[in-house]
């Protein structure tokens, strides 16, 4: 019998080992692969991290009246950045163990739209690091969604990770079915941590996620579509 078939819980696992491609990055490389992704998220960013804090970004964007000075980088909370990704419709979940940090705490307040778009859970045992984005990236390794952790400080300043990045289907379906079933309480049951919990994942309403907003079709679609109407004597 498999080490998963005895395991008491799907959390407990030994899969077969087979070939899967991966990217090893390390230091600043977590930021200039994973916070980016994280930037450029089109429907999903799942996070999963033991300690939960705010971090600074750089700021690329045109701003008017804003001269940029040759050495210097502006820069903003990724908060504000994560507030842009849910007024787009962007999922943002975060699953952490301790309690998120109070400079976190006090960005987040400074945009109103965080309150419904970006889903917070706590969890005591939780102690993975997992990013995952539009399920086209997935990061597992040691950094923690913090500035040092994810290569958002200087050199000399940050902490020493590594992680690998992959887009390998089986694994994306095996982490987020993890990940989910923590979000949703799954492991709550008998959990010798419940007292620590500010509120059991069983406990908490889970509302069934809303249908698909239909998108529009790209112009030149809409343009076919009507052409296609009018060769079949449509309006």
């Amino acid at each position: 019998m498999s080490v998963a078939a005895r395991a008491s819980s799907p959390i407990d696992l030994v899969t077969p080992a087979r070939p899967v491609a991966i990217e090893l990055i390390g230091g600043r490389g977590h930021y200039q692969r994973v916070i980016a992704a994280v930037l450029a998220a089109e429907t999903s960013v799942w996070i999963g991290t033991a300690n939960l804090q705010e971090l600074m970004i750089e700021d690329h964007r045109a701003a008017p009246g804003r001269r940029r000075q040759v050495g210097k980088v502006a820069y903003r909370s990724i908060l504000a950045a994560l507030a842009e990704l849910a007024a787009r419709g962007v999922e943002l979940r975060v699953l952490h163990a301790d309690r998120p940090s109070r400079p976190f705490v006090a960005a987040r307040a400074q945009h109103p739209g965080l309150a419904a778009g970006l889903a917070l859970r706590q969890c005591p045992r939780v102690h993975w690091k997992i990013v995952v984005v539009d399920g086209a990236l997935l990061y597992l390794g040691s950094a923690n969604w913090t500035g040092a952790g994810l290569g958002a400080r200087g050199s000399g300043r940050r902490n020493f990770e590594l992680g690998v990045v992959t887009d390998d289907g089986p694994l994306f379906d095996q982490v987020q079915g993890l990940y989910d079933r923590v979000w949703r309480g799954g492991e709550c049951k008998g959990c010798k941590l419940r007292d620590l919990c500010p509120k059991p994942l069983d406990l908490v309403e889970v509302a069934p996620p809303p249908p698909p907003s239909p998108k529009s079709p790209p112009k030149r679609a809409k343009a076919a579509t009507k052409r296609s109407r009018r060769a079949r004597g449509g309006g």
